[in-house]
């Protein structure tokens, strides 16, 4: 049975490099592009102080990214992403409340939470075949009611110095949160790409039937990935404490709409499918966009039109790929002579 595992996940193009690469330079292209078109738009937006500014939000967004593109991946959406991200957060500031020897204790706390969250949705989804839609939006739910509780309505708890320091700080002109960033990119790249998990994480996300003939242990690595997805969230959530240093409980809620925009963005299609490289684009893509658009002089609610304007036009794209050749046919038939027509049998 080994012989068409390997000829299905041949077809994915894990082993081709040429077809991986088309999935990623896209929007790496498109990137570039903008950021060469950038100070024509928006004077000022790649100075250096606005690049500073822009560099760990993109970076942020980046991380919460790979977890969403994880789900993806595997055909779902995950609704998670603003609950915990606010709750990791909350959880640390509130848990340290600026002490520096309760740090440590509170990221653990912080981690814990979305991980508990994390195998709620997978459990949901792997063995009681809810859809990861509705799974996350009821663990969002419980996020939220629990930083409800913690805070009482009213962030006043702040996250302590060393986190701060971390969130904000700099080595060699390259902020914390980006190396944060650039070492959890790397770690899905190479997993995805190097590893046999990575390989039967995408041949799940492509043919699950395959996946199951083959004799993966599809349950399981379902659950993982929502785990290590709403670890991301924790992560973001962490790090967006100490650079905020004093979070509130709506921290979270640009991360919804606009990780879902950074994935597709990336390359994952609102099915199946993805790269974790592309997501990262997709992010700083997004990030220094709205950065422009602010810096036209548009208001602060453009950013959410863009975002909703780019999963639209993914969302037509991957329906143009089921009924386009369906309605080109059908054209086809309609333009053929009468003459054929009649002499058809």
């Amino acid at each position: 049975m080994a012989r068409p595992v390997t000829t299905v996940v041949s077809r994915t193009g894990v082993r081709g490099l040429p077809r991986s690469l088309a999935r990623v330079s896209p929007i790496w292209l498109a990137t570039v592009a903008l950021f060469a078109v950038s100070p024509l738009l928006a004077s000022g937006s790649l100075g250096g102080s606005a690049l500073q500014a822009m560099i760990p939000f993109a970076a942020l967004l980046a991380v919460a990214s790979v977890g969403q593109t994880l789900v993806m991946q595997q055909g779902g959406l995950d609704l998670s992403v603003p609950g915990g991200v606010a709750l990791s957060a909350v959880v640390v500031a509130q848990y340290s409340d600026g002490q520096d020897s309760r740090l440590a204790v509170g990221v653990l706390l912080g981690l814990g939470v979305c991980v508990a969250g994390g195998l709620v949705v997978g459990l949901a989804v792997a063995v009681l075949r809810l859809t990861a839609l509705v799974a996350s939006l009821g663990v969002n739910a419980l996020y939220v009611g629990a930083a409800l509780a913690l805070t009482g309505g009213s962030a006043t708890a702040q996250a302590p110095p060393a986190l701060s320091r971390l969130s904000l700080g700099s080595v060699a002109g390259v902020s914390y949160i980006a190396l944060v960033c650039i070492a959890v990119v790397a770690v899905g790249v190479f997993v995805s790409g190097r590893t046999v998990v990575g390989r039967r994480l995408i041949l799940m996300g492509t043919s699950p039937s395959a996946a199951v003939t083959a004799g993966i242990a599809v349950k399981r690595y379902l659950v993982g990935t929502f785990v290590v997805a709403s670890c991301t969230y924790a992560v973001t959530g962490i790090l967006l404490a100490g650079f905020l240093q004093t979070p509130g409980l709506n921290v979270g809620d640009t991360y919804l709409l606009s990780t879902l925009a950074a994935v597709v963005l990336g390359g994952t299609a609102l099915t199946r499918g993805g790269a974790v490289l592309g997501a990262a684009g997709g992010a700083l893509f997004l990030t220094q966009l709205q950065q422009v658009v602010l810096g036209t002089g548009a208001p602060p609610s453009s950013q959410y039109f863009v975002q909703g304007g780019i999963i639209a036009a993914a969302m037509l794209l991957q329906g143009y790929r089921t009924w386009g050749p369906r309605l080109a046919s059908m054209l086809s038939v309609r333009r053929r002579p009468a003459t054929d027509r009649m002499d058809m049998p």
